[in-house]
Formats: structure tokens, sequence, C-alpha cells
């Protein structure tokens, strides 16, 4: 396995083949990652151990979506079991995703906490109001702090989870090889995350003049939530890409 270096511009291409690969198979990719959704949101509703163990599987459901990614590029269409495709593999692969993920959980509620104090404390409750919610400085400084620090640890499991599925590297290490792989191809990075925030932004602007043209907006409210979950399901249908293109096996082809 060798790191593979990036121009900047494939940043975009990775945007443009998410959103053709999901445009191949709009049901499955999007069917899927509302199951995605769905099962994280009801665990998380779990009293205490819910919101961690959601945490800890999102790194196996992320490669879930991922290789239903590969299964569409290459024609296939991909089935709901392919979200467990983390603990279809043996037992090994399991094992190492579960530990994987419970890194992440760690890392997540690390930020969380750094967030909290460097923000200076935790906002007071208010309620039921969620625009009041938004109006207290502390939740603002709170999701600073956590935008911020999330950043770093975004970058040590953007591609950790492939890497250890299907390239069976130890967790640990995984954190690191993606590390420096998402460093090096930073450029191209960022152009896909700028790109897909130009994708979301040039979404909405349709909405509202939509909503102009038809005299309201509710028809806004209406598509709102939909446009931005099939959306969401491309950027993760886009995520696949990302790790394909910044690695090469030692014969220099892509690694899956």
């Amino acid at each position: 396995m060798k790191l593979n270096r990036v121009p900047a511009r494939t940043g975009w291409l990775w945007v443009r083949l998410g959103l053709r690969t999901f445009a191949r198979q709009p049901l499955a990719m999007g069917g899927l990652f509302f199951m995605f959704i769905l099962g994280v949101s009801v665990l998380a509703m779990v009293p205490v151990l819910g919101a961690p163990l959601a945490l800890a599987l999102l790194p196996a459901a992320t490669l879930g979506l991922m290789a239903a990614t590969k299964e569409a590029a290459s024609g296939r269409f991909p089935m709901p079991t392919v979200l467990a495709s983390a603990f279809r593999a043996g037992r090994e692969r399991a094992r190492a995703m579960l530990l994987l993920g419970a890194l992440y959980a760690l890392g997540s509620l690390v930020v969380m906490t750094l967030a909290t104090l460097l923000a200076g404390g935790a906002p007071a409750a208010n309620g039921d109001d969620a625009r009041a919610i938004f109006d207290d400085p502390a939740v603002l400084r709170n999701l600073a702090w956590q935008g911020v620090l999330y950043l770093p640890l975004g970058m040590l499991f953007w591609h950790a989870p492939a890497l250890v599925h299907w390239h069976r590297v130890h967790p640990v290490k995984s954190l690191f090889f993606s590390w420096v792989a998402c460093w090096t191809n930073k450029a191209a990075l960022m152009v896909f995350l700028l790109g897909w925030s130009a994708v979301f932004l040039v979404v909405s602007l349709v909405l509202v003049l939509l909503a102009s043209a038809l005299g309201g907006a509710g028809a806004v409210q209406v598509l709102l939530f939909p446009v931005a979950s099939l959306l969401s399901a491309a950027f993760f249908t886009s995520l696949y890409f990302t790790f394909r293109d910044s690695f090469l096996t030692d014969d220099g082809a892509p690694p899956a």
C-alpha cells in the first residue's frame, strides 16, 4: 500500500463521481443512507449507553456506505446487507472495526469535553425553544469549538475504516495512515469540501427561488428535509472515491 498524491482539482472530480454514482442507483444509495441514519438515531435514544454505542458504530456504518458505493460504481445493485460489511468479513476484521469504533467514540467524547471547557462551560438548558437555544452565545461558542476540534479527529478517521476493512491495517496504524493521506492531499480535500458546500448552496438557492415562484415558504419547508437528505446520501457516496484515489497498491493500481 502506497500513498498517492493527487492534484487539487481531483477534489471536484470526487464530488462529480459521488453525484454520478448516486444518480445511477438513487433508490439504493438513498435507502441505505436512510437505514444508516435511522439505525444510528434509534440507538442513540437508548438511555446511558445509546449515544456512545451509536458513535462507536459510525466507522462501521460509514464503511458500509463506502462498500455500497463500490458496488454501485461497478454496476451492481447494493443490497441492504452491504451496510454490515464490516461484520461479515470474519472475526478478526470485525474486532478491528469495533476497536476503531471505540477509539472514535472516545475521541468524540474528548472533543465534546474540550469544546465545553474552552467555551466556558456547558450552555444552560433553555426549554424547548430551539431558536432561543441557538441565540445563546455559549451554544454558539461550544459549536464553534466542536467544529475546530472535530477537524483533526475527522482526518484521523477519514480513511481508517476502509484501511481496516479492505487492507487489514491495524486500527491504530490506520489512524496514522489516514492522517498522512489527508494532510498530503489536503488541497484536494479542501476542494472536495468546498465543492460539496457549493452544491448544497446552489440547491438551497434553487429551493428559495422555487418558493418565491410559488408564492410561499411552505414548499421549501416540505422539500427541505428530503432534498437535504438525498444530498447528504450523495455526499457519503463520494467518500469512497476519496479513499480509492488516495492510495495505491504495490503494483500501482487503486486499492479497491
